[in-house]
């Protein structure tokens, strides 16, 4: 089947995006759903998926949905989530994605500075509590998909928000980026090799992320057939998924390809329709990169963004084992990359400093508080906060702390909540865990500062070692030294069976430092002891 690939400055909107995919790539699929524990196989295609959210549509127009209005759908990645954010676009109501495993407060706090007009909800997915909000089921809404569109559609323009994305709130409650028709647009244009005409991409996210919630122009355009991975996630099944739907492309963070790399289904399944894999969220080791290319068979790529700015930076399929390992490559189209020291210098290569983006992708701003309905674009954002994270000229601050190497690729060294100041000294934990990984008693690393009454803060490596090895502190220790300065070797060391991880599979800070303390206690005990 010829996909055709839909020209981005033919539309100022994602909606008429879809229209015309209905009709030049109508019968292509849009979505699947894998069979999986017992269910069946389920697809849509782009022209149903076009119909389906008129009928949508109408429905929640006559539950009150209309322009400006918020609208939280808590719901796992599905084709029902799809639906329903297509259905909402074209009534010009923003969505505010929300993930079903995000906790209590961090939803709470979600509802009470959108205050949603309707919250659509999967009782089987999660439990809510959202007293004095409006809510609907995910099958009361899907139900009315071959129903009637509402009589008269909104106007749209390119400048109408569509989404509210929320950050991961590991260290507080989540931010809202906002993001609207034409940051969609800007991102179709930097996927780069990610996207080919046909696609088919496995998306292990949720579709409340970042990763889904503002690619649907790029999807949408270049005819790509999302393939969903079902949760609970598995390796194996990931696997099979790949071999049974003939996935062209295929993405993961590094944790998820460690555990495919230790599947025996990677060499005995048919992953021949691969074409690129895709990683990022964190550092892959090289030894990884190399064997997934040698079993896969297909270039490795990675990419950085974060939640704020939608299009970062990347590697290319030509870059080596160790480019991909060890830095993020360089900007993809359309955006451009700043390091910057504390007093907002430009710093050169090689230097240390703040990661800055700009680009047409990145997010309006975080939205503010209270309902959307009638509203500018800059009454919707919280002025205060929105400042902090963009300059006039349009600089995000991404939040990380990184280098420019000497062929001109970004090289990242850790987040600015992460890093920590021993002894003067700052310290930048992902450094760490690259040292670490290379000791071969070291299957998956973490560094954390925690607090110490001498030095101020020191470093915790939480590790979890290979099959039949006993990590050792004094050994790792000397490992890192011979590696990075001295004062980088971490100082105390806690053996787990697996790092804590959040629902999208990165590390999770919070539960760390409950595991690294006791490392912090067994060295004060031997300090104590031998003094």
């Amino acid at each position: 089947m010829t996909v055709r690939t839909i020209a981005v400055d033919r539309h100022a909107t994602v909606v008429s995006v879809l229209r015309e995919a209905a009709q030049v790539n109508g019968d292509v699929e849009a979505f699947v759903e894998p069979a999986f524990e017992g269910a069946p196989r389920r697809s849509l295609s782009f022209a149903g998926w076009d119909a389906a959210a008129d009928g949508v549509a109408g429905y929640l127009d006559t539950l009150g949905v209309a322009k400006g209005d918020v609208v939280c759908l808590v719901l796992p990645a599905s084709i029902d989530y799809a639906i329903i954010y297509a259905a909402l676009l074209r009534l010009g109501a923003i969505t505010s994605g929300i993930n079903p495993r995000l906790g209590p407060r961090e939803v709470a706090s979600i509802f009470e500075r959108t205050r949603p007009v309707l919250v659509i909800h999967d009782p089987e997915a999660a439990a809510l509590d959202a007293p004095g909000l409006h809510l609907v089921t995910r099958a009361e809404v899907v139900a009315a998909r071959t129903g009637s569109p509402p009589s008269r559609w909104p106007e749209l323009s390119a400048e109408d928000p569509v989404a509210v994305v929320w950050t991961s709130g590991t260290t507080g409650i989540p931010k809202g980026a906002v993001f609207d028709h034409t940051n969609l647009a800007a991102v179709a244009l930097g996927t780069d090799v990610l996207s080919r005409a046909g696609d088919r991409r496995l998306s292990p996210v949720p579709f409340a992320h970042v990763a889904y919630m503002t690619r649907a122009w790029d999807e949408i355009a270049h005819g790509v057939t999302t393939i969903i991975t079902p949760t609970p996630w598995r390796a194996a099944e990931a696997i099979r998924i790949m071999s049974e739907e003939r996935v062209t492309v295929a993405q993961g963070v590094p944790t998820q390809w460690a555990l495919m790399l230790g599947c025996a289904e990677l060499d005995t399944l048919d992953l021949s329709s691969l074409r690129v894999a895709g990683t990022g969220a964190a550092r892959i080791p090289a030894a990884h990169v190399a064997e997934m290319r040698q079993r896969l068979g297909v270039a490795v790529v990675v990419r950085y963004t974060s939640t704020e700015t939608s299009l970062g930076t990347g590697t290319t399929l030509e870059s080596s084992d160790d480019e991909v390992a060890t830095t993020v490559g360089r900007p993809v189209p359309g955006v451009e990359l700043r390091i910057e020291d504390d007093q907002g210098a430009q710093v050169p290569a090689g230097q240390v400093g703040r990661v800055l983006l700009r680009s047409a992708a990145a997010m309006r701003g975080y939205w503010g508080a209270g309902p959307g309905r009638g509203k500018r674009m800059d009454q919707l954002l919280d002025p205060e906060a929105s400042g902090a994270a963009r300059s006039p000229e349009g600089w995000m601050n991404t939040g990380d702390f990184g280098l420019l190497t000497a062929e001109g690729n970004l090289q990242l060294v850790g987040r600015a909540h992460e890093r920590y100041i021993r002894g003067g000294y700052n310290v930048y934990p992902s450094e760490v865990e690259e040292a670490l990984a290379g000791h071969g008693t070291v299957a998956r690393a973490a560094v954390i500062g925690m607090p110490d009454d001498v030095l101020g803060e020191i470093g915790v490596a939480v590790v979890v070692p290979q099959p039949g090895q006993v990590p050792d502190l004094d050994a790792l220790r000397a490992h890192c030294a011979a590696l990075l300065a001295d004062y980088k070797a971490p100082d105390a060391l806690v053996v787990v069976d697996e790092l804590p991880l959040t629902p999208m599979m990165k590390v999770d800070p919070t539960r760390l430092a409950v595991l690294a303390q006791p490392g912090v206690d067994q060295r004060l005990a031997r300090i104590t002891k031998n003094r």
